[in-house]
Order: C-alpha cells, then sequence, then structure tokens
C-alpha cells in the first residue's frame, strides 16, 4: 500500500524509528534529570517499531498508518519542546506529553488487534508504562533528583481515578471491531462503557471510516443508548454523534429521524455538560428542514431551549438561541416559544409577517395567560406598535385579533404608555362613535382599552376626552358602560385633571350620574358609585347642590343593602365628603338611621383588615365627624348612645392613619363637652349613688361614656399616645387636640397628672421635633399647663430643654413665643427676654 504522501510503509516506519532515536538522545542529554526517564521509555519503542517495519505484509493498514503518523506528531512536538528555551520548565509538561504518545501507541495496539502478532503483548505493556508515568509537579530541574524519586504515586484518590481508566483503556485497546459493534449494540454498561472509549479513540484519530460506520449502523446503535447508559457515556456518545454530523451530511440524516430527535431532546434535561453537548448537536442538524419540523413537534423541546436561552451557560444560551432562530422559521414553533415566554419570533411575524401570520400571533397574544413578566417581555420586543398599525390599517378579523390583544396587554402600566404614545386614543374615540354595524364588535375591547389607557395621566393630553366619554355614555351597551365610567373615574382621580373636573361638572356630569345609582345592572351601579365618590372629594359643593333627599336615601340604602363591600366604601365615601356644615343633609341622614347602618356595617366586617375595609373605616370615620359636632350634645349623645365612642377608640388602633386622625378629630369634639356633662359628687340627682368605678379622676365627678363622653372612661388616651409614639406625623394635631381637651381650665392639674401617669408628657415632647407647626403648636400649649406642675417640670424639664433650645432657634417664627413662655418655665430664659 502506497501512502498519500509518497512514502512506503518500510519508508514510513524507519523515519519514525529515527525520529524516535533522536528525540530519546536530546532528552537523555539534556540537564533536566525527568528526561532521563523520557528517554528511556523511547527507547523501548524501537524494537517494537522493528518489528512492525519487518512484518509489512500484514502491517501495513490504513489504521496502522495512521497510528504512526499520530505517533510521529506527538513526537515532533516533543522534540519541539524539549528543544525550546521553556525546557527547564519541563516538569509542567512532560507527563501530559509522554501520555499523548502513550495514546499514540494505543491506537496502534487497537489497529493490530484484529492481526494476532505476538508484539501485541509487547505494545500492550509499553502502552501501559507509558499512561502510568506519573511526575511530582512540585520538582524543579534544579533540584536534581535520583531517577528513582522523580517517578511518584499520585494520592490515592488520583490513583485511583487513574487505575480505572487504564482498565478501561487495556479492556478497549483489547477489543476486536466485532466486539466493538456487539458490545455498543448489547453489552451491558461495563462492557459498554470498554466499547465506547475504544470506539471514541478511534473517531477521534480518524480510524473508523464512514463506510464502516454505515454498514454497522453505528448511529442508529449510539442514539437508542442514549437513554440507558450512565451520564458520563451519554457525554461522549452526544460527543461522537457531533463529530460524526459535522463530518458527513449523510449521518445527519440518519439522526434526523423523529425517533432520534426525540432521545437527544431528553438530553436537553439532563446535566450542564450533556445540555451544552445536546443543543450543539440539535443546532448541527438544524439546517435539515425536516430536523426544525420534527423538533417543535417534540414535547418539552422548545420550553427546554427557551429556559437554556435564559440560563448561566453562555455556550448553551447561544446555541440554543440559534437553534430557536432556526425553528422559528414554522409559525407554530414561534407559538409554542411565546407559550414557553419567548416572545422575539412572534414579535417578528407581527412585524413582517403576512397578514394571516399577523392575524394568528395578534390572537395567540389575546388568548394567552400572559404574566407581567411577559407583558413586560412582549412591551419592550416591541409588540404594541405593529398591533395599533393593525388596528388603524388592517382589515376587519386584523382590526378585532390587534384589539384583543392589546387589551391583553393594556393590564401592565408600561403598555399603557407605549399605547398613548402611538396615538390609538384618538382612533378608539372614533370607533366608539361610530354607527358602522361591522365595526360594533370592535367598541367593546376598544372601550376595555380606554378604560386601561385612563389609568395615566398621559391621557390628559386629549382635552376632550372626558367629555366625549360623557356623551357616550348613555348611547352604549352595558359592558361598554362600565368601561367609560371606569376610564372617567380614572381621569377625574388624577392630580392634574382640575379641568377636566371642572368641564365634567358644567356639563352635567353629577346629574347624568345619579340615575345610575338605581341600576339594576350592578357593574354599572358599581362604576358610577366610584366615580360620583371621586368628583365628591373634588366638587363637595357641587355634589351637595345635586343630591336631593331622594339620592341620600337611595345612598344610605346601598350601604345597608348590599353585600359588596367596596360599593358600601364609595357609597360611605360620597356621605363622608358632604361639607358637616349642611345641617339639612344631616337632618335627613339622621332620619335615614344612618348611625346604627354604619355600626352594623363595621361590626359585621371580615377580620382580615383589606385595603376595602381601611377605604370603608376612613369614610364611616369622615361621618361621625358630623354626627359629634361640639354645638349639638343631642346629636352627639344620639351618637354615643348607638356604640360611635368604642368604635372610634377601635380605630385609634386598627384604621388607617387617615382613620385615626378623623376619629381623633370626633372624639375630642365629644370630650369638649365631657366637663359640663359631668355629674358632680354631691349631686343630689342619683337615685343609687353610682359605683366607685364611675369616678372620674380628671373630671373630678362621675363619667358615664354614653352620656358624657368622657376619653378616660372610654379608655381613649393610651391609643392616643400610641399615635404620638408611632413613625407617622399626620394624625398628630388630630391626637393632641383631643389630648388637649383634658387640660381645660378647671381641670388643668387633674388632666396634667392623668397624662403623666399614662406616659404621654415624653411622646409629646418627642413630636415637637418633627411634626407640623400646627401641632408643634398644640403641644407647646399642653406642655406649658403640665409643666405648671413642678414635680412634672422635675421630672420631664432635662428631656424637653434640648428640642425648646432648638426649637427657639431652628424653628418656624409662629412658635417663637410659646417656646419662650415654656423655657422660662425651665428657668432657661428670662421672662424679659427678646424671644417673647
Amino acid at each position: 500500500m502506497q501512502n498519500t504522501d509518497g512514502r512506503s510503509f518500510p519508508e514510513l516506519v524507519s523515519e519514525l524509528e529515527t525520529l524516535v532515536e533522536e528525540v530519546a538522545s536530546l532528552a537523555k542529554e539534556s540537564e533536566n534529570g525527568l528526561f532521563f526517564e523520557f528517554s528511556l521509555l523511547l527507547n523501548k519503542l524501537v524494537p517494537i517499531l522493528s518489528d512492525i517495519r519487518d512484518n509489512k505484509d500484514v502491517m501495513d493498514t490504513v489504521t496502522i498508518r495512521k497510528a504512526i503518523e499520530s505517533l510521529e506528531k506527538e513526537l515532533r512536538r516533543a522534540k519541539t519542546l524539549i528543544e525550546s528555551p521553556d525546557s527547564k520548565q519541563a516538569n509542567i509538561w512532560i507527563e501530559d506529553v509522554i501520555q499523548d504518545i502513550g495514546r499514540s501507541v494505543g491506537l496502534m495496539l487497537f489497529a493490530s488487534i484484529d492481526l494476532h502478532l505476538d508484539m501485541k503483548e509487547k505494545i500492550g505493556a509499553l502502552h501501559k508504562e507509558f499512561m502510568n508515568v506519573r511526575f511530582d509537579a512540585s520538582l524543579s530541574p534544579s533540584s536534581s533528583p535520583s531517577h528513582e524519586s522523580e517517578f511518584v504515586s499520585a494520592t490515592a484518590s488520583e490513583r485511583e481515578i487513574e487505575e480505572e481508566r487504564i482498565e478501561i483503556e487495556e479492556e478497549g485497546t483489547n477489543l476486536t471491531i466485532n466486539d466493538v459493534v456487539l458490545h455498543l449494540k448489547y453489552g451491558n454498561d461495563e462492557e459498554f462503557n470498554f466499547a465506547l472509549f475504544s470506539f471514541n479513540e478511534s473517531v477521534r484519530q480518524g480510524l473508523i471510516t464512514n463506510e464502516w460506520i454505515n454498514e454497522e449502523g453505528i448511529i442508529l446503535i449510539l442514539v437508542n443508548r442514549l437513554g440507558s447508559c450512565k451520564p458520563n457515556n451519554r457525554l461522549i456518545i452526544l460527543q461522537i454523534l457531533r463529530k460524526l454530523a459535522l463530518e458527513n451530511a449523510e449521518n445527519k440524516e440518519k439522526m434526523a429521524d423523529a425517533a432520534s430527535l426525540s432521545a437527544l431532546v431528553k438530553s436537553l434535561t439532563r446535566d450542564v455538560e450533556e445540555r451544552r453537548e445536546a443543543v450543539g448537536l440539535l443546532l448541527d442538524l438544524s439546517d435539515l428542514p425536516a430536523v426544525w419540523r420534527r423538533l417543535g413537534r417534540i414535547q418539552g423541546c422548545i420550553v427546554m431551549l427557551v429556559t437554556m436561552l435564559n440560563g448561566d451557560d453562555q455556550i448553551a444560551s447561544e446555541n440554543a438561541g440559534k437553534l430557536l432562530n432556526a425553528l422559528s422559521s414554522n409559525t407554530q414553533n414561534a407559538l409554542h416559544m411565546a407559550e414557553a415566554g419567548y416572545f422575539k419570533p412572534l414579535v417578528h411575524y407581527l412585524k413582517e409577517g403576512s397578514d394571516m401570520s399577523k392575524i394568528l400571533m395578534a390572537t395567540a397574544i389575546s388568548r394567552m395567560e400572559l404574566t407581567d413578566q411577559s407583558r413586560t417581555s412582549l412591551g419592550e420586543d416591541g409588540a404594541v406598535e405593529p398591533l395599533v398599525k393593525m388596528f388603524n390599517a388592517g382589515k376587519l378579523e386584523a382590526k378585532l385579533s390587534a384589539l384583543n390583544a392589546l387589551q391583553n396587554l393594556s393590564i401592565l402600566p408600561e403598555n399603557i404608555q407605549r399605547l398613548i404614545s402611538s396615538g390609538i386614543v384618538v382612533s378608539l374615540l372614533q370607533l366608539l362613535f361610530s354607527v358602522t354595524s361591522v365595526l360594533m364588535t370592535l367598541r367593546e375591547p376598544a372601550s376595555a382599552i380606554l378604560a386601561r389607557i385612563a389609568q395615566s395621566e398621559s391621557i390628559l393630553v386629549n382635552q376632550d376626552v372626558a367629555q366625549q366619554m360623557l356623551s357616550l355614555l348613555n348611547l352604549s351597551s352595558p359592558v361598554i358602560q362600565y368601561h367609560l365610567l371606569q376610564a372617567l373615574n380614572s381621569i377625574a382621580g388624577h392630580s392634574s385633571a382640575s379641568k377636566v373636573r371642572r368641564k365634567m361638572k358644567e356639563n352635567g356630569a353629577i346629574q347624568l350620574l345619579l340615575p345610575f345609582l338605581t341600576e339594576s345592572n350592578a357593574k354599572i351601579r358599581t362604576g358610577a358609585l366610584n366615580l360620583l365618590y371621586t368628583l365628591s372629594k373634588y366638587l363637595p359643593e357641587e355634589l351637595t347642590e345635586q343630591l336631593g333627599e331622594s339620592h341620600l336615601n337611595i345612598i344610605v340604602n346601598i350601604i345597608s343593602s348590599t353585600s359588596l363591600e367596596s360599593d358600601q366604601a364609595a357609597a360611605v365615601g360620597i356621605l363622608s365628603n358632604i361639607p358637616i356644615s349642611n345641617n339639612k343633609v344631616t337632618e335627613v341622614l339622621k332620619k335615614a338611621n344612618l348611625l346604627p347602618i354604619l355600626i352594623s356595617t363595621m361590626t359585621s366586617s371580615p377580620s382580615t383588615l383589606t385595603s376595602t375595609w381601611h377605604w370603608l373605616a376612613e369614610g364611616v370615620a369622615g361621618i361621625l365627624i358630623r354626627f359629634t359636632i361640639p354645638s349639638d350634645k343631642r346629636l352627639q349623645l344620639l351618637a354615643a348612645q348607638n356604640e360611635v365612642i368604642p368604635l372610634l377608640v377601635k380605630l385609634l388602633s386598627s384604621g388607617s392613619l387617615v382613620a385615626k386622625c378623623r376619629a381623633a378629630t370626633s372624639l375630642a369634639q365629644l370630650s369638649q363637652n365631657s366637663l359640663s356633662l359631668r355629674k358632680s359628687k354631691k349631686s343630689s340627682w342619683f337615685c343609687v349613688p353610682p359605683s366607685t368605678t364611675a369616678f372620674c379622676e380628671v373630671h373630678d365627678g362621675y363619667c358615664f361614656v354614653k352620656n358624657t363622653f368622657c376619653l378616660v372612661k372610654a379608655g381613649a388616651i393610651p391609643s392616643l399616645i400610641q399615635i404620638l409614639e408611632g413613625k407617622d406625623r399626620e394624625a398628630d394635631e388630630a391626637v393632641l387636640n383631643a389630648i388637649a381637651t383634658l387640660l381645660q381650665d378647671e381641670i388643668w392639674e387633674s388632666g396634667s397628672n392623668f397624662i403623666a401617669k399614662k406616659s404621654g408628657v415624653g411622646a409629646i415632647i418627642k413630636i415637637l421635633e418633627s411634626t407640623t407647626v400646627k401641632a408643634q403648636e398644640k403641644a407647646l400649649w399642653i406642655l406649658e399647663r403640665i409643666f405648671k406642675v413642678e414635680e412634672h417640670r422635675v421630672k420631664y424639664g432635662e428631656s424637653a430643654q434640648v428640642v425648646l433650645i432648638d426649637l427657639a432657634q431652628n424653628g418656624d417664627p409662629r412658635l417663637k413665643s410659646s417656646t419662650a413662655k415654656l423655657l422660662a418655665q425651665l428657668e432657661l430664659l428670662q421672662e424679659q427676654s427678646s424671644y417673647f
């Protein structure tokens, strides 16, 4: 057999012998002791090569030639390293070089398996000797160790691993070609392991022909074993298959059937290295149209690819992205990718696909159960703009699918801004005004999108949008009415919508909405209630002008009869926003028995304090301010008899900050009359003397919660002080006003003692540092009275002086005089000071 480079077999072997002797001589002459042992090993190769040359008739085969060429390549590399200036660092690379030469010897052994020559044992022994070499990497050439000490054993764990590998290699190199095929097909784990090693080494060195692989059906054998072999062997199989796929297009075809692809897809679910090899192989196969058609139908394939795309393995992620891109040429695959959370292919079809593809993708978006993260991805990938374009320019089917898709995307605030920027608002309103029967099916999704868009203040750039919606209210179906009411409520609630609200009032919005309070459709009634509540916050006087007694009774009836807590909260909120000064409204509400309804509503509320419950509680607390005004003791008595005071005290600890503030205001109003309503100790009014527990240490008489509205007997003071000790400051003024009622002229001393007894003085001093000016004024007034008592002045004066001095120097000018009086009380400032 003539070699392709022109050398005969004897020439090839002779030149290799010469190269071995040359490298051995160089190694022996080197000053490095490690090279001496290397030269001894190389010298053992010479007689083996001589035997091979002498038996050229049986040894001159393709596989032997390839093994010799591999050995020649490794020896030339060794020669270059020995001759290089870095040869003194041989301890770093010598072990790898020797083992690479050992592998080439192993290939020579594998190539001679079927020849049954005696030299096989010599080649096997030398192969083992090369592969067993270990050097101590810590030894440097300058240490000049003895030849015996240059070869050291590995650690126990390294030795075990290496020994296992060398068993595998020996078994693999002793297998015949027929053995390899049989063990790959039917072998147990151990036999398969040996055969796979042998086959892999042969493939790596190019010793196996593609014809033989085809004849033996090796590709199918390897694919079939993927599902049953051990993880390490699966990895080797995938690496072999990748090499075979890259070498030959016919090999790719053999891996492209549905069963083979399914087996490869399973490897996408396994460990990192196996996933990486599997996705690389599938990418190599993806240039076959049949592959990407079949892959998309394999359950879990696209989901796993998307997972890998988003994973930490950069190589696997990049290959998964490329494979997904290849698969996305099929629209059904693009939809599967979207379902798995990868939307770029879907968006690509929305932008550049055919009309039918666009409708298909838009319909898919409308039907998907999207998460906010998915909506974010679709928005960022650019889905909104082509959908708006479809709505504006497409035919009816395209318009409908685009609107439904936008309705799903508009749940996310970021996409609302994209919709506004696209200029869709005008188009939506035009559609709602349309009377064309063909377009009627589009009006409901259009109104739903408008309701979402209205949540953004950016909608106010369209100044007339609210007026247009109002004019549509009585001309629309219930579904559209509900969405319009939602949109109007959002618009009216924007902080910068004062002009819009004024126009709504001028155009009769309140009159238009009131009839909806008796609407049988619960959703529409809810929408109208919410909008009226929003308007009542900003237009209380205007609302009151429109509310007749019948309307007030309808609202009270909603509170008492509805099971929807949100409707109750909106109705209560409307009533709480009516100005307290309107006595006519008070009489109507009293006549309608509102108080017992409110108390019943609050006591029957769920134990879980939801945001709606807090909204309801804030409204109730607001209404109770109307029923506790100090100027009407009879009204206060009615409130107290209806158990209002325990509810107010409860709200001090469980309500929102707004509810606490309003509850404290009501309690302050009630407490203003406690002193005049108390029963004197000497009173002959009692038929039976009251119990000692009824005596009030602050009011110096007998107090009863329902009759004298006493904060002490109601147990309100600890809750009021607790609010002062909290972090939020918005309720301070109302709380201090309530506490101040215990310091009226006749009772200031006993009130001071009680506040001190309840640890309130420190809390009052503390809030001076951070509360509002009005609250500071009230706190200074309270402290001025408390510090009239020498005991309190001595106990709290030192902690107060730091705050007071800072307040005198840096506080609001309006506090200057009252702060100076307190400092004078504490003898820190003369009464003639310029601070007064």
